[in-house]
């Protein structure tokens, strides 16, 4: 899908004023209606438009109809979009988390050498105790799914389901390397509230990207796979996974002019995480010094008027920063369902806390979050890496994540770091509602 527009500028500011009256006009309804009080209506719009303040540094984008604040933010204005407002209206417990990664299978032609479910051995789930999930997770507030592989289009049957089974009060992002893809199924997808489809460029030349990923055919499935896209009118996004010497030596200049080119709405940067088929051999440290340099490079191609017409880039390095959300994990705004049926915090971070499949989800949800009770400065999937690395060689085992029993012992007693500055202001708004009443 082409018909994508950044909005920069002036209509930048004039956009988020009609987001700020648009969510005020919608959930003023509820306090007609008598559903929540005046005090909880004025605490809702005080966190939620603190929440979407720390927003203003994305640059946003038109794609078809709706705007995008965020990656993860649904486009405005939609069902899905005000769901996840919605969850700034619970006072009484823990906010609900927003988004959900699912892998609906491990089947995959490439061998990629950075994947996090390398070592994630064992069948696929079954699609009927998934699909209950989903549905489960969308009925607690979920408006993001994010669905991926292995490669999702090679159990089609299995992608089509879990779209059936997701309305319109969420958005369904699919993550692909293109194989498996056509025209039919993506037509198919999108009347079935398919948002967009996800690709990896891991690098703008041929022939690195090929070996990256393990397969000499994978840039040009790649690349039919966003032509597809494109034909059947579906937007097209790319997640990089970067090293530090990419942004000194001309690559991520590169790649921006790459997804220029293939009409990119979004691109992801993925700062490389000692998980899966890294977990053994570690990755890139990047020092304060790099991290400067990369959000200088970001929030000049999404600020500057000489790279307006570039996609926007959503960088985690900068969305989990301290002075932003910090490590959501654990059913905070994010968690992960490998194909397996595990339920683990994230995807990067090999520790399971139940089987969907064998156990009661509500249940083992239930205790993750509560072992994620607010978002930490710490990034828990490097912290704990070693940690992690060491159970798995002491007792011998041959897949990933840890079982319940030895996930344990890495959060039991780890350190999640200070809670961020986000997710403080908002506690801290929540108590001062509690003294009033």
């Amino acid at each position: 899908m082409k018909n994508t527009k950044n909005i920069t500028g002036i209509r930048k500011k004039l956009f988020y004023f009609r987001v700020e009256l648009r969510v005020f006009l919608h959930f003023l309804l509820e306090l007609i209606y008598g559903r929540i009080t005046t005090k909880s209506f004025l605490l809702f719009l005080k966190r939620l438009l603190y929440f979407l303040s720390k927003l203003q540094h994305n640059k946003f984008v038109k794609i078809g109809k709706h705007i995008r604040l965020g990656l993860y933010i649904p486009g405005f204005p939609s069902k899905a979009f005000f769901t996840a407002c919605r969850k700034f209206l619970t006072f009484d417990e823990k906010l609900p988390d927003s988004t959900v990664l699912v892998s609906i299978t491990s089947a995959c032609r490439f061998k990629c050498e950075h994947c996090y479910q390398k070592k994630d051995i064992g069948k696929d789930v079954n699609i009927e105790s998934l699909i209950e999930v989903v549905k489960k997770l969308q009925d607690m507030g979920v408006a993001f799914f994010n669905i991926e592989g292995g490669e999702p289009f090679l159990v089609y049957n299995r992608l089509r389901k879990i779209c059936e089974s997701i309305d319109n009060r969420s958005e369904v992002w699919v993550n692909s390397t293109g194989d498996g893809m056509t025209l039919e199924r993506l037509k198919e997808l999108k009347k079935l509230n398919l948002t967009a489809v996800m690709f990896s460029m891991h690098s703008p030349y041929p022939d690195q990207f090929n070996a990256f990923m393990g397969s000499e055919s994978a840039w040009s499935t790649m690349i039919k796979g966003v032509d597809l896209c494109h034909e059947a009118g579906i937007p097209v996004s790319f997640n990089m996974c970067l090293g530090k010497s990419d942004f000194y030596n001309g690559v991520f200049e590169k790649l921006m002019e790459t997804s220029k080119e293939l009409h990119a709405a979004i691109i992801q940067i993925i700062k490389p995480k000692p998980a899966g088929g890294w977990l053994e051999s570690g990755v890139d440290q990047f020092s304060d010094e790099d991290f400067i340099h990369i959000k200088s490079f970001v929030n000049t191609y999404n600020g500057s008027k000489a790279f307006r017409d570039f996609p926007a880039i959503s960088a985690q390095i900068i969305e989990e920063d301290r002075t932003m959300f910090g490590c959501t994990a654990g059913g905070t705004d994010r968690f992960y369902i490998n194909a397996k049926g595990d339920l683990q915090p994230c995807e990067f971070l090999n520790i399971s806390f139940g089987n969907i499949y064998r156990d009661n989800f509500v249940t083992i949800y239930k205790e993750m979050r509560s072992h994620f009770m607010q978002p930490g400065e710490a990034w828990l999937c490097e912290k704990y890496a070693k940690n992690i690395l060491q159970l798995f060689n002491i007792n011998k085992l041959k897949s990933l994540p840890l079982d319940v029993t030895l996930s344990k012992n890495i959060y039991a007693d780890w350190d999640r770091g200070k809670q961020t500055e986000l997710y403080a202001v908002i506690e801290n708004s929540l108590n001062n509602k509690r003294k009033l009443q």
